[in-house]
């Protein structure tokens, strides 16, 4: 556990008059008390914070939640974190919304009677944002695996290959080189299919003369990478050149370009105008980026939505891509960590177009 992320957690509570908070997601508890076990909550009090969790993981619990109180719950944790509370004096908890359903806000109700149920809204979220040097360094090394999956699988790549066999590949690559498993379903799409954003690998066979589009990321000690590279199999036409070097030449300009304090619809523009200058704005439906961490989707976004200001110690992704139905797609992806000055890029893989076979 880090002491200085829960005494961030306890000021923002403090903040937002907030006795107590039942943490319930996942990648919520591990950031706070750093328990990796399927199954548990955390609750934090002013003063106290302690890890409810079941007879499978009383050792794990031990050993990875060093500074919590941890209290092997029975058959409802729930009827321990009402005695808690009642023992403490505390009439008031706050769970998270994003993460408790209509179901379970029903069930809590019930078995947390005599106490009121505040929401609370994105509270460690927003801690998680700026990232710390530890996670830094996991993110620099989950994003150098990823740029050894890319040199790895080019050498593999061609003709007739299906795009399900490719994605093996890589995963097997990634989780053979110390990943716990791909950040997501791993995107290999071919030919036509290139054209959709969000193409998982499918059956297709690969053919030649057209676009493959990889966009994976390894999931590493808790925290996730997320590389896209677009390569040609065979030999590109002058539409190809014409898209790719258009994506190239978007992305390159926002990664020069972002700075701190600038918002995230700004660092969008950076990539979009390029894009719209060239009459293929209608072509790039999706935000330049996202942030980046223990999710492979978090807060921040580089959307014409956000008014987030970008600070030191966020990672996002840069993005942009023009997708066209029919003929193919180009997406060119890096991790950036936004610094004092500037960025710094995480990923390393290149970026002119490569063509295989």
């Amino acid at each position: 556990m880090s002491m200085e992320r829960l005494n961030r957690l306890r000021k923002l509570m403090e903040e937002s008059r907030l006795e107590a908070l039942l943490i319930a997601s996942s990648h919520n508890r591990r950031y706070i008390s750093g328990f990796t076990g399927s199954s548990g909550y955390v609750l934090v009090t002013s003063d106290k914070a302690v890890l409810l969790t079941d007879f499978r993981y009383r050792v794990q619990a031990a050993e990875q939640a060093k500074g919590l109180d941890i209290i092997e719950h029975g058959t409802s944790p729930l009827d321990e974190v009402r005695e808690l509370l009642k023992g403490w004096g505390i009439g008031k908890l706050a769970f998270e919304q994003e993460h408790v359903t209509f179901a379970e806000h029903v069930r809590w109700s019930t078995l947390l009677k005599d106490i009121t149920l505040v929401p609370a809204e994105g509270l460690i979220e927003k801690l998680r944002m700026i990232k710390d040097e530890s996670e830094l360094a996991i993110m620099q090394e989950a994003a150098d695996l990823a740029d050894r999956t890319f040199a790895y699988i080019t050498g593999l790549i061609r003709s007739g290959m299906r795009e399900t066999d490719v994605a093996l590949e890589m995963e097997v690559y990634m989780r053979s080189n110390g990943a716990t498993s791909s950040s997501f379903d791993t995107i290999v799409a071919s030919g036509e299919r290139s054209a959709l954003p969000h193409g998982v690998a499918s059956e297709r066979v690969i053919g030649t003369n057209e676009f493959i589009k990889l966009d994976f990321g390894a999931y590493y000690k808790g925290y996730c990478s997320d590389l896209t590279r677009t390569v040609v199999i065979g030999q590109p036409t002058d539409k190809h050149r014409e898209i790719y070097n258009i994506v190239l030449e978007a992305q390159l300009h926002a990664l020069a370009n972002i700075r701190p304090g600038m918002t995230g619809l700004e660092a969008d523009a950076l990539a979009r105008n390029i894009i719209t200058k060239y009459g293929y704005g209608d072509m790039f439906g999706h935000g330049t980026g996202h942030g980046l961490g223990m999710e492979i989707h978090e807060s921040p976004r580089l959307s014409r939505l956000s008014d987030t200001i970008l600070t030191p110690g966020m990672t996002v992704t840069v993005e942009p891509g023009i997708y066209l139905p029919g003929f193919g797609g180009v997406r060119i992806e890096d991790d950036i960590v936004i610094t004092d000055s500037g960025i710094k890029i995480l990923t390393s893989s290149p970026k002119e177009l490569i063509c295989l076979g």
